[in-house]
Order: C-alpha cells, then sequence, then structure tokens
C-alpha cells in the first residue's frame, strides 16, 4: 500500500459523488421521491458501489471500481409523470437485462451491435436538457448562477474534475451569502425505504429499456475499455454478474443502476495510482471503504443538498454533465455513414416527444435505428449489380 494508492482512491470518490450527486438528486425530485427515498436512493447506491467495488477487486486482483449510472441518473431526471413506484419498477427491469446480458452471449452481442454513434445521440439528446436547464434558471437566478459558470469556466482550464467540484462548494457558499439556502434538517445516519415497485408495461418501455441502453453503452462498455487500454484482462461477465445483482437487491430502496466506472476508472488504473500495474488493484479496497463511509452519511448529504436552491442543483448538474454531453454528441457525429442517423436520435431525444405515455429517449433510439437500417439498405443496393 503507498499513499499514491490512498490518494488516488480518494479523488476517485470525490470526483465521482461530488461531481454527479445533483444528478441523482434531480432524478429524485423528477420522479416525486420523498426525503426518504432520496436519502434510501443516495445510500443504497454507495453501498452497492462499496460491495461491488471490494468483491470485484479482490476476486480479480484488478483495479475495477464501481459506480452509479450517471447518464442513466439523467435520463431519469427528464422524465415526466412518472412515480417513484414506476421509476422503482424499470429499475429491476434494467437490473435482469443486464444480468441476461452477462448469462446470454447474444443479449451482449446484440446490444454491442447497436451503433456506437446512435447510442452516443442519445445520450446526448438526454443531457442537452441539463445543459440547457442551466441558461434556464440564468434568466431566473443571474445572481447565482451566472458566478457560478464564469467560475466553472476558469477553473476548467486547469482541472475539468476539479472544476465541478470547486463550483459546487463555491455555490453553496454563494447561495448561504444571498440567503437562497432553506433550514437544514436533522443530520442523521442513513435508513433504507422499501418503494413498492409498479410494473408499468409504458414506463419499462419508455424508462428500464433506455436505462438499460444507456447504462451499457456509456459506462460499462466505456469501462470496459478504460481497463482494457491499462493493460488488463477484462473479466466482462463476471462483472456484469456482480453489478447487475447488486442492481437488482438495492432496485427496491431506491437505486437505479450499479455499474462498472468509466471516467473515474482511470484515475485508479493508472500509473499515477501505484507504478506496478498488479498492485494497482489495492485502491479497490480503499474506494470501498470510501463509499461505504458515504452510504452510512447519506441522509445527512442529502438532508444538506435538500437545503440548496433549485438553480443550485440544476447549475452544477449542468456544468458536471457539459463533459459528457460535449464527448456524447462528438462521438455520434464521427463516423460520417452515420451522421444522418445519428442527428435524427439526437433531434428526437432532445425534443423531449412522447407517443403512447412512452418517453423521446426510446424514439430517439427507434428512429436512429429506422434511418440507419434504411440507410444501410440503400447502400447495399447501390452497391449490387
Amino acid at each position: 500500500m503507498r499513499a499514491s494508492v490512498i490518494i488516488s482512491a480518494l479523488v476517485a470518490i470525490l470526483v465521482g459523488f461530488g461531481s454527479s450527486v445533483a444528478v441523482i438528486l434531480a432524478a429524485a425530485r423528477a420522479v416525486g421521491a420523498s426525503p426518504d427515498q432520496a436519502s434510501s436512493w443516495v445510500a443504497a447506491l454507495c453501498l452497492s458501489i462499496a460491495a461491488t467495488t471490494a468483491i470485484l477487486s479482490f476476486r480479480h486482483r484488478m483495479p475495477i471500481v464501481a459506480a452509479w449510472s450517471t447518464p442513466g441518473a439523467a435520463l431519469i431526471a427528464t422524465s415526466h409523470g412518472i412515480s417513484i413506484q414506476e421509476a422503482v419498477g424499470a429499475f429491476f427491469l434494467a437490473a435482469v437485462l443486464i444480468l441476461m446480458t452477462a448469462a446470454f452471449r447474444p443479449v451482449g452481442a446484440l446490444i454491442a451491435r447497436i451503433p456506437t454513434a446512435i447510442a452516443s445521440a442519445m445520450l446526448a439528446g438526454v443531457l442537452f436538457g441539463f445543459v440547457l436547464s442551466m441558461f434556464d434558471h440564468l434568466q431566473i437566478s443571474p445572481e447565482l448562477v451566472l458566478p457560478l459558470l464564469a467560475a466553472f469556466v476558469v477553473l476548467r482550464i486547469y482541472s475539468a474534475a476539479w472544476a465541478v467540484l470547486i463550483a459546487l462548494m463555491l455555490g453553496g457558499l454563494l447561495a448561504h451569502i444571498l440567503g437562497m439556502t432553506g433550514p437544514v434538517g436533522d443530520l442523521r445516519f442513513s435508513s433504507f425505504t422499501w418503494v413498492q415497485p409498479d410494473f408499468n408495461p409504458v414506463t419499462l418501455i419508455g424508462l428500464g429499456l433506455p436505462l438499460y441502453i444507456v447504462t451499457m453503452a456509456s459506462q460499462n462498455l466505456p469501462g470496459f475499455a478504460v481497463l482494457k487500454a491499462a493493460g488488463y484482462c477484462v473479466p466482462s461477465r463476471s462483472i456484469l454478474s456482480v453489478t447487475g445483482l447488486a442492481s437488482l437487491l438495492t432496485a427496491g430502496v431506491g437505486a437505479h443502476t450499479t455499474n462498472l466506472a468509466a471516467i473515474t476508472a482511470s484515475i485508479c488504473t493508472g500509473a499515477e495510482a501505484h507504478p506496478d500495474k498488479n498492485k494497482r488493484w489495492l485502491c479497490g479496497p480503499v474506494y470501498a471503504a470510501g463509499y461505504a463511509l458515504l452510504a452510512i452519511f447519506g441522509a445527512s448529504l442529502v438532508t444538506l443538498f435538500a437545503s440548496f436552491p433549485e438553480a443550485l442543483i440544476a447549475t452544477v448538474a449542468g456544468v458536471a454533465l457539459a463533459g459528457p454531453f460535449v464527448a456524447s454528441l462528438s462521438a455520434s457525429l464521427t463516423g460520417e455513414g452515420n451522421r444522418f442517423a445519428a442527428a435524427t436520435t439526437f433531434a428526437v431525444t432532445a425534443s423531449g416527444v412522447s407517443a403512447f405515455g412512452i418517453g423521446a429517449a426510446f424514439w430517439g433510439l427507434v428512429a436512429g435505428l429506422v434511418v440507419f437500417v434504411l440507410e444501410h439498405l440503400n447502400s447495399r443496393r447501390k452497391i449490387l449489380p
């Protein structure tokens, strides 16, 4: 154990939790979760992340660190007219689909065949609403939002990850100075609140299926790539089995999905964590211990964030997701042959259109795949004599 191992793990925790917990709370608000249900949501995710990271790191002796699905939380936060009970039903479906991906190779192969450009465009369409929301709040609360945006733009020149954390701290301080914060409730230990799931078919299709696809395409697959780039032989089926089971066990207490970390994983897999590749797995136990502590005090953290004004939460969520939005939009337009299909996916998803009660993310994916298939068939027809 070296100091660099501990530091790398702690930085990964700060970046992963501090930069996106606002997105989780926005998701909880969108589905009408009570304060107890929101704290249960956060605590269950933290406990699940701690357990899966510890199990996978010890079992495979690799720096395999888990995380919650930030893109998935963003998807939930953009939903409309969905209750917490219906959302939990969708969480169960997403967990079962992840387990099916681990158990049945054809399912994983089918997901892998979804063009990266279309999956990225769907994610970009979901995240676009968060980025746009910052400017909506800028008109309502310019004295709070404008300084935060300015600070973020300057700070990200030096460090994009730390810029979000510092913006969050500055925002909390500024909101307090401006008298925009509410009373902070009693600080307490976390407890878990069971939510009776409602397996509404419309919500399962409109939220559960896109949640699964977004989690696989934006978290697990990039996470595999990070491990592979660091020189590790990725135990993909083991990772999907453990995280899928953890997601299934915690769905009933509000946790949406636990998955492989992507961005924060790179902090623990690089040479900065440990010069010896075979010793970097030690980041896993430290990372797990940190999230276990967050699970214990998750209720207090939710109480603290609940006292912040909506403009602060929306702005922090927006700046936290600005980087993923740019990356997703860029990835969706990289391949020239898929650009029109990707643009269609993005436009439909970002429009917020819904039909038969099913949200825009699903219809964006369908529209993009239809355009992709038609263009592919047309290109084959031109090639054939």
